[in-house]
């Protein structure tokens, strides 16, 4: 039998010191407090923003954001243009 450890990879910096670590998706997604796309709430990814609790509604509800306001949505989530669950 195979430790779940076994699957995960540790990324080291120049230093040799721990500074990435990748898993599985499916182990990924079971972690406590792991935000998806779809689960920051859209008043506080708003505030990031600069826009209010309706205007980020209003991001949500369209069906081709324009890229620079999907660009502004992921700088505000901490995440990258293309982990946001849109077709460019």
């Amino acid at each position: 039998m195979t430790s779940t450890l076994a699957s995960y990879q540790t990324i080291l910096d120049s230093n040799g010191k721990p500074t990435f670590v990748v898993v599985p998706y499916a182990d990924f997604v079971k972690l406590p407090c792991v935000v998806r796309p779809g689960m920051i709430a859209n008043d506080v990814a708003g505030k990031r923003m600069g826009i209010t609790h309706a205007g980020y509604a209003q991001i949500e509800a369209a069906k081709r954001p324009r890229k620079a306001t999907l660009e502004k949505a992921a700088a505000a989530m901490g995440i990258i243009l293309e982990q946001l669950a849109y077709e460019l």
